[in-house]
């Protein structure tokens, strides 16, 4: 079996150092905010060059806290993309406001600076933007949009830790982010996992206040807030991964290079980078019109594979309401033909190898 994700080899490699600092957290039992959460958003802020890095309970609250931290609620609109998780609409709901979902590039698969600036209406209060698979935004484009119309610019960076702009993190454009760290992420514990980043106190001290029961002094509530905190052994975690995040996205952009120049020959469309951001590939995505047939082949061969995401969010049952009439026919063709092959730090060039000839198999049948 080829999982999406070998997990159990990574922690082989860490092991010894996370069973050390989990012996140790138990010791010491301080298990709320304690030593390690507080090491990790130091470290973190200084690893993505931003001023505040806020841990909290997963990146759905990340997303969440971001947006109410910045005074995004009821009747406001946040332009954003229907071909990504569910979480980034939920977070927009979750405050009272309407997600305006925008077509994507067929490239990069990422929302567009034109579509941003033709969805902005009276009502529009901030811009979402994904960095889907590990593919960074145009963020110097969006965020000259967010400046020009006095929109906030919240980065959805659930798959983009490590990618960068220009030399610049992703995480650190805008007036604030989240980043999750689900198990599969490039950089992710072994729970669930959010971080908040921002430059602004203000912004900061309010998502402080927001994770933690509305609380700034114990026992001390100025606001109806909510129980997010990153859990001190999920930091112990993360710590020892966030040394080690470079070398995990070198490899795993080793490995969708690779899958890319054996596959650069078949009819199928591999995944772009378009220059202005480091793709860190938390996915390697690739459209098919004949992706059923190529899936079915990699799953008799136990070949781990997937399809992030069959229905957009514009089409869900959720939304279809408050969606009817609309079409994004970029989106909607590329849920219909993309598929995920296994991507990891540690997949072998043999491994890669070996998947490609189950693909190349299919198509030369």
């Amino acid at each position: 079996m080829i999982p999406m994700v070998n997990l159990q080899a990574q922690y082989a490699e860490i092991q010894d150092e996370i069973v050390g600092g989990f012996s140790e957290t138990l010791n010491n039992c301080a298990f709320i905010l304690g030593p390690n959460v507080q090491a990790f958003e130091k470290e973190a802020a200084a690893y993505l060059g931003v001023k505040h890095a806020i841990g909290c309970a997963s990146g759905t609250d990340a997303l969440h806290l971001a947006l109410l931290a910045e005074g995004i609620g009821a009747g406001d609109e946040v332009i954003t993309s229907a071909f990504t998780f569910i979480a980034t609409a939920e977070a927009i709901k979750y405050v009272g406001a309407k997600p305006v979902f925008v077509d994507i590039d067929p490239g990069t698969f990422n929302i567009t600076p034109a579509n941003i600036e033709k969805a902005i209406t009276a009502k529009t209060k901030a811009v979402m933007p994904v960095h889907l698979f590990g593919q960074p935004v145009d963020l110097p484009a969006i965020k000259a949009i967010c400046d020009k119309h006095g929109l906030k610019l919240i980065e959805d960076c659930a798959q983009s830790f490590g990618a960068t702009v220009y030399n610049k993190q992703t995480g650190s454009f805008g007036n604030a982010a989240g980043f999750s760290f689900f198990p599969s992420k490039n950089l992710g514990c072994f729970g669930d996992g959010g971080l908040v980043t921002t430059d602004s106190d203000a912004t900061a001290a309010k998502i402080k206040q927001y994770r933690n029961h509305g609380s700034d002094v114990r026992y001390y509530h100025d606001v109806i807030g909510y129980n997010s905190r990153l859990d001190e052994l999920q930091a112990v975690v993360l710590r020892a991964k966030l040394k080690r995040i470079d070398r995990y996205n070198a490899a795993r952009r080793h490995a969708a290079h690779l899958y890319s120049e054996l596959m650069a020959d078949l009819p199928l469309t591999t995944p772009y980078e378009d220059g202005i951001g480091v793709h860190v590939y938390h996915q390697y995505t690739l459209l098919s019109d004949r992706r059923d047939e190529v899936m079915k082949a990699l799953q008799e061969q136990k070949i781990g594979c997937a399809v992030y995401y069959p229905v957009p969010l514009h089409q869900q049952n959720v939304f279809k309401e408050e969606c009817a009439g609309l079409a994004l026919p970029v989106t909607e063709s590329v849920a219909a033909r993309c598929f995920s092959l296994p991507i990891c730090s540690n997949l072998s060039d043999d491994t890669v190898k070996q998947i490609v000839g189950v693909i190349r198999g299919v198509f030369q049948a």
